[in-house]
């Protein structure tokens, strides 16, 4: 079996926008909730240890039949992990709460235990340390486990005690769904609009005919080099739109002063800029991942052996030289 997972744009009514907007919430709340619990036991832990490792305690040597002082050798506050934030959660769990699926919660509790496994992992050094989520964050979203795909349609996990009985319906996909199980379904909303992630659990499909070739790539500013050609990454439609964004850029800068003062951030032609801006940043992420996805396809299609040069890309970053041209060049 192999997992392939699609990107489907959701086109929900006016209702299951509220629950989708409800549950977007939801899974802050619990991430939040389940991060200051976490940090908490954690502190605890801490204050546990250095107690314990100044206290002594009689202990008879079986042996010599002497008594002698020994480090008290119990844990009463065992370490922190997403099992026990998890249990500890659902032990004050609110009346409110049961209108929404139990396994939001979960899934936000356990993406949290992998964040901190990743963070105390020295292999990852970059990774950072887990952070509270904010509602004034551009991108929302919560996962489910229980969701499935009827006639087209997705439909989520209804709980016992929702206030939408009445009005839940099945949601629309962009794109018609593959055939196979399904697995965890994330759901985002960016800019007003909501995306699914959905991963689909297929039977692994032939190898492909061997080529005999290979190739490396030779990674510039604006173009990738290979053996039988270039793939542009910088072509001319993104070099309108960086025109576009390096405009409305300096017209949202203007109207966010009023006499001098900071105060023009909520107008009607302030959030207007900020959305046409907004809509020329997602324009520029999907012509990028349109063209590395047809890049990376022809390359393992066509070739056997690909290799790519070893760049210390965050250290080029740093440079004000060429940063702005490495950021864009992907």
């Amino acid at each position: 079996m192999i997992v392939k997972t699609r990107v489907y744009r959701l086109k929900p009514d006016e209702a299951m926008k509220q629950i989708l907007d409800d549950w977007c919430n939801y899974r802050r709340y619990c991430w939040n909730q389940a991060l200051a619990l976490w940090q908490d036991l954690y502190m605890a832990r801490t204050i546990f240890d250095k107690v314990v490792a100044t206290t002594f305690i009689p202990k008879q040597n079986k042996k010599t039949k002497k008594w002698r002082m020994t480090h008290q050798d119990y844990h009463l506050n065992p370490s922190p992990n997403w099992r026990l934030v998890r249990d500890l959660m659902i032990e004050q769990k609110e009346d409110w709460q049961y209108a929404y699926s139990a396994r939001t919660l979960q899934l936000a509790v356990q993406d949290l235990g992998k964040a901190w496994q990743n963070f105390f992992n020295k292999a990852q050094p970059d990774w950072g340390k887990p952070k509270f989520r904010s509602k004034k964050n551009p991108r929302q979203g919560f996962k489910t486990d229980r969701a499935k795909i009827e006639d087209g349609l997705l439909w989520l996990e209804m709980p016992r005690d929702t206030p939408y009985k009445d009005r839940w319906a099945g949601i629309e996909l962009s794109n018609n769904p593959l055939s196979g199980k399904i697995g965890v379904v994330s759901i985002f909303k960016v800019n007003h609009k909501y995306y699914a992630s959905i991963p689909y659990k297929l039977e692994k499909p032939l190898p492909k005919a061997k080529t005999g070739k290979g190739t490396g790539v030779d990674i510039n500013v604006g173009h990738f080099n290979y053996q039988d050609g270039q793939c542009l990454v910088l072509p001319k439609s993104l070099k309108r739109l960086y025109a576009k964004i390096k405009f409305y850029q300096k017209r949202l800068a203007k109207k966010q002063t009023v006499n001098g003062r900071i105060k023009g951030t909520q107008s009607n032609k302030y959030l207007k800029t900020k959305t046409k801006l907004q809509s020329c940043y997602e324009r520029v992420s999907n012509i990028q991942h349109d063209l590395m996805h047809k890049f990376t396809t022809k390359l393992v299609n066509d070739y056997d052996r690909i290799v790519i040069e070893n760049l210390d890309v965050k250290g080029m970053l740093m440079s004000h030289v060429a940063s702005k041209g490495m950021h864009r060049s992907m």
